[in-house]
Formats: C-alpha cells, sequence, structure tokens
C-alpha cells in the first residue's frame, strides 16, 4: 500500500502527497470543508452553485472553452462535486502534464471571476440539472429519503438548492459565500500518483502560495427525532415503485461503523448478499436492490434501496423487513461475517489502484475526521469486528421506532396508512 505523507503550511493549508512509484498518472484533488449543511434557508444551493462558477472564466482563462480545453489537449480528466459537507475539485493527467493540472485547478480554485452574465447563463443550466434529478427516480429518492429523516433543517434539503433560491443567487452573494468558506485552513491539497512526495509538495507550494486565510463556515449540528415508524409518498406517474428503506445508525466517529458496514455487506452490498438473493434472484420482483450505509460527521443512516413493479411494494417491503429481523434476533455465521471482510477489503484494495481514488481516500478522512487511517489500520478495525458485535448493532439499529420508508410511485395520500403498517419489526 502508497505511503502517505501531510504538512500544514504556515497559513493553515494542508497538503497530503501519496506517491505511486509505478503509477503512470497524477490526480490533484482540493477539498473544501463546506457544503450544503453550512447553508441558511435563503441561500440553499448556493455551496453547489458556486461549484459550478469556478469553471466559467479566470483572468488566464477568461472563457469556459479555455478551461476545458486546458486539460482536453492533454487528454486529462476533471471534475468537480458538492456535497453535503464538502466540496471538491480535481484533475487527473499523465504524469508528465502535472504542471498543467496544477496550473489549472490553482487558477480556477483561486482566480475565478465569477462574471456576471456568466452566472445568469449558469442558472439556466442549473436548473436542468435540477430537472434532471426530479426526472431520475433512482437519483431523486435519496433526496426524498433524506428530506424524511431530517426534514426542514440543512441535513435535509437537497444539496442543489431549490429553483426558487438558483435563480435568485446575485453576484455578490456568491462571492459572500466563497470569502466566508474557501480558507487556507479549510482546505486541503491532495496530490497522487507518480511523483515523489517532495516534488509534489514543492509544485503545491508554489501554485498555491496566494491562497488566502479567511473565516471558516459553521454549520448547524443535525436534530434528529423519531419516536415511531415514518413514510414519505411522493407521487409521480412512474412505471415502476422507487423505495428508500432503512434506519436511522451512526456517525463517523462512531466505532460501530465498522461493524455497520459489514451488517450492509452482508444485507445487500452485492450479489451474493441475502437481499439480492431473496428479492432479485428467489423471487423476481427486483432488477436492482442494494443496501448502502452513509456516515456524516453527526449523522448516519443504513438504507436499502429498489425499484420494483408497484404491486409488489408491499411484499419487497415484507422481505426486506425479515431480514433486518433475522439479522436482530439470530447470530450470523462466522462463514459470512469472513466473506464481508473480504469484500470490503477486496474492494477497496482494487479502487486504490488509481490516483484518484487514493487522493479521495486520505483527503476524505483528514477533511471530516482529522485524522487518516491508512487501508492497513482500517483493515485491522475490520478484522476485530465479532459476530457479537454485528448482533449488538442490529439489536440497536433494527427497531421499529427508527423504521423509515420513501417512495415515488403513483401513490397518494390515502395510501398511506395501509403502507405505514408494513413497517413492523
Amino acid at each position: 500500500m502508497a505511503n502517505y505523507k501531510k504538512t500544514t503550511l504556515d497559513n493553515g493549508l494542508r497538503v497530503i502527497t501519496i506517491p505511486v512509484e509505478s503509477a503512470n498518472s497524477v490526480t490533484v484533488l482540493v477539498l473544501v470543508g463546506t457544503g450544503s449543511k453550512y447553508e441558511t434557508k435563503e441561500i440553499n444551493g448556493i455551496s453547489h452553485f458556486l461549484e459550478h462558477m469556478f469553471f466559467k472564466g479566470t483572468i488566464k482563462r477568461p472563457t469556459t472553452l479555455n478551461i476545458s480545453e486546458t486539460l482536453d489537449s492533454v487528454g486529462g480528466e476533471y471534475n468537480a462535486f458538492t456535497s453535503k459537507e464538502v466540496t471538491g475539485f480535481w484533475a487527473k493527467v499523465d504524469k508528465k502534464h502535472a504542471d498543467v493540472a496544477l496550473d489549472w485547478i490553482s487558477d480556477i480554485f483561486l482566480n475565478s471571476q465569477f462574471d456576471e452574465t456568466e452566472m445568469q447563463r449558469e442558472k439556466g443550466v442549473i436548473i436542468e440539472e435540477v430537472n434532471m434529478y426530479l426526472d431520475t427516480p433512482t437519483a431523486y429518492i435519496g433526496d426524498l429519503w433524506e428530506g424524511l429523516l431530517y426534514g426542514d433543517q440543512p441535513a435535509g434539503w437537497r444539496v442543489i438548492g431549490e429553483k426558487e433560491n438558483i435563480l435568485s443567487f446575485t453576484k455578490e452573494q456568491v462571492i459572500n459565500y466563497y470569502k466566508s468558506h474557501y480558507s487556507s485552513s479549510n482546505v486541503i491539497i491532495c496530490m497522487a500518483g507518480g511523483m515523489s512526495s517532495e516534488d509534489m509538495e514543492q509544485k503545491i507550494k508554489d501554485y498555491f502560495k496566494t491562497i488566502e486565510k479567511n473565516s471558516e463556515g459553521t454549520k448547524l449540528k443535525v436534530k434528529e427525532e423519531q419516536s415511531k415508524p415514518e413514510i414519505l409518498l411522493h407521487y409521480k406517474k412512474t412505471d415502476q415503485t422507487h423505495f428508500c428503506l432503512g434506519v436511522r445508525a451512526y456517525d463517523l466517529f462512531d466505532e460501530r461503523k465498522y461493524a455497520l458496514s459489514l451488517l450492509s455487506v452482508i444485507l445487500g452490498g452485492n450479489m451474493s448478499s441475502r437481499l439480492f438473493i431473496k428479492v432479485r434472484e428467489r423471487n423476481g420482483l427486483a432488477y436492482s436492490i442494494h443496501t448502502s450505509v452513509d456516515t456524516a460527521t453527526d449523522v448516519g443512516y443504513l438504507v436499502t434501496q429498489a425499484g420494483i413493479d408497484h404491486k409488489n411494494l408491499e411484499k419487497s417491503v415484507e422481505l426486506i423487513l425479515e431480514e433486518y429481523k433475522d439479522l436482530r434476533d439470530i447470530k450470523i455465521t462466522e462463514k459470512e461475517l469472513q466473506k464481508a471482510k473480504d469484500y470490503i477489503k477486496g474492494t477497496t484494495a482494487l479502487s486504490l489502484d488509481s490516483s484518484d481514488s487514493l487522493a479521495s481516500f486520505y483527503g476524505g478522512q483528514e477533511l471530516l475526521e482529522k485524522n487518516i487511517l491508512t487501508p492497513d489500520e482500517k483493515f485491522e478495525k475490520i478484522d476485530k469486528v465479532t459476530i457479537d458485535d454485528i448482533k449488538k448493532v442490529a439489536e440497536d439499529i433494527f427497531k421499529a421506532e427508527k423504521l423509515n420508508l420513501a417512495i415515488i410511485g403513483p401513490y397518494e395520500e390515502k395510501d398511506s396508512d395501509n403502507i405505514k403498517k408494513l413497517l413492523k419489526l
């Protein structure tokens, strides 16, 4: 496994380098500790809007074409993303073009102009992005699920924001948000791939020397209140019913997250998992069914997502809850536990073959947890999880009062009582 080096510069900027002698690529990843959880209702969506504006022109590269063709002309890959707690920008290139990637990403990050005309034009682009999500139930159901869990607080709002907000953003708001959240002490530059740590670190210092130390944004702690099963019905004429069914669980700092991850793999993490076999292979109810875990800095959950024929909603929910109950009431086997451990270790090892995944693995931990575990250190924690640990987690999370079910399909409010009756454990 690759070794990493972390350095904090005089201005507070954290630099992480991961040299991989055999790699042909280099990835530069810039992570900022901000996202939609740092917003107020009035500016919900501005983190994502700002991310888009970094691609609209700098003094050196005044147009979007100038920006995109810089890396296109060397066959590089590049993109950006916004989540509830992280905003990121990355570029991956042949290692001989490392300077091209660094010059490009530092330029858009430090010198974007946030042009008013471009801003107005981009509003139309993001509105269409919203429409795309609304028309894609497999994606939109996740937003509805988190809205059901967290309600009217930042954790329950959509990262992309509401259309009214997007259309109302001003240049002043965008610049103010940038100045109050994008600070050297709130930014990590992570570089991984076929260069030495010394070379990477020196280049980052050179290219990012003008980064400013501003104030850091704050986020409200998420409030969680639930005393009974809850459902959310989103009426839409669809060919399938799409749903998320799951429970509240643990945050990033809870050591039980390792047992939770193994539990989710056993339930629905792969094609030999309990739910894949039971719901898809044995009963033919779904093409896609998957269980996953989300752990944030202050909350977490386990969720099973599937798309099924409308008439099979009741049967599908019952089968999933049967497996939840079995995990709560009956201990798993040693073989099942070992298979889940080997699966997590194997998929992690495979993913870390690429420089972009390495950068994300190390940088993400530093940003959110301010602590980095190597893959081997994570594997040690996975290996320590016992059958009893899995049982204790299952007993803790699989309770009726923690159940939540979000649905997209041709269902109306009058259907809610019958659907809610299904949520028994």
